[in-house]
């Protein structure tokens, strides 16, 4: 009996052997070959799979280089000198941007219509009545759905508003796609000015709603010098290539809501 155990165990010890050498063999024959200059290019990427590039992630660019020819300056954190000596070309460095959160409202600015008791998650309570207890229906519900689907950890929700860690940011555009509201967008890292407000409500129901938000004044308009500003549904919009940063337009707004980079 245990001689016929033994036997068995070194038959099927013996077939292992056996398969294992042949799987290795045809491994090594089939391999597939190596791309250096491909491998090369996706060192010098982001390497986050961000998608800011516009493609799936940084295998999908990378290919996108080197097999067909796509233009090397679309990753907002790749190593660009390294990059231009592996393809032996001048790669321009991509204009720097940067997320931002078009909402000065948090816990202790704004108003409240009824206490939300639902799940905290910003796609959810955008769905229930006011888009959320905050009586601005325009601005951030602060439960951080944008921070979570950061890939570089860049937002914290400070009392109740999303802030952005400019140095950790890369504008890869993923918080702007979750965010409910739309008051996120991607501007100029240069931007000089910016307006941290989205509500397109009235003077009179913004002032209810928060005591820092646009009232549509257009003060600002009318002492910028070069065209910049422009009030649209109620609410200032800054032509970034047009500023200059001359800083009259903060210094005029009533709500200070017009702030300096």
């Amino acid at each position: 009996m245990l001689e016929s155990i033994l036997i068995a165990v070194g038959v099927t010890a013996g077939i292992g052997a056996v398969v294992g050498v042949i799987l290795g063999f045809l491994g090594e024959k089939f391999k597939p070959e190596t791309n250096e200059k491909l491998e090369a290019v996706r060192g010098c990427l982001a390497g986050s799979n961000c998608g800011g590039c516009g493609y799936a992630g940084c295998d999908a660019y990378a290919r996108a280089i080197v097999n067909e020819s796509e233009n090397p300056s679309l990753c907002v954190a790749a190593d660009v000198q390294r990059l231009s000596e592996v393809l032996g070309l001048a790669v321009s460095e991509v204009e720097k941007k940067v997320a931002f959160v078009r909402c000065s409202g948090t816990c202790k600015k704004t108003n409240e219509n009824y206490n939300y008791r639902d799940r905290e998650e910003c796609r959810i309570a955008y769905l229930a009545p006011g888009h959320g207890s905050k009586k601005c229906p325009y601005g951030c519900c602060g439960f951080g759905t944008c921070a979570a689907n950061c890939p570089y950890d860049a937002i914290r929700i400070v009392d109740g508003l999303a802030m952005i860690d400019d140095t950790k940011c890369r504008a890869c555009g993923k918080c702007t796609e979750v965010c409910p509201n739309k008051l996120i967008q991607i501007i100029p890292y240069k931007a000089k000015y910016v307006v941290r407000c989205s509500s397109h409500s009235k003077g009179k129901d913004v002032r209810m709603a928060c005591t820092e938000g646009c009232i549509g004044c257009g003060l600002c308009t009318r002492v910028c010098e070069h065209g910049a500003i422009v009030l649209e549904n109620n609410l200032a919009r800054i032509d970034q290539s047009k500023c200059t940063g001359c800083g009259k337009c903060a210094e005029k707004c009533p709500s200070k809501i017009i702030l300096k980079r």
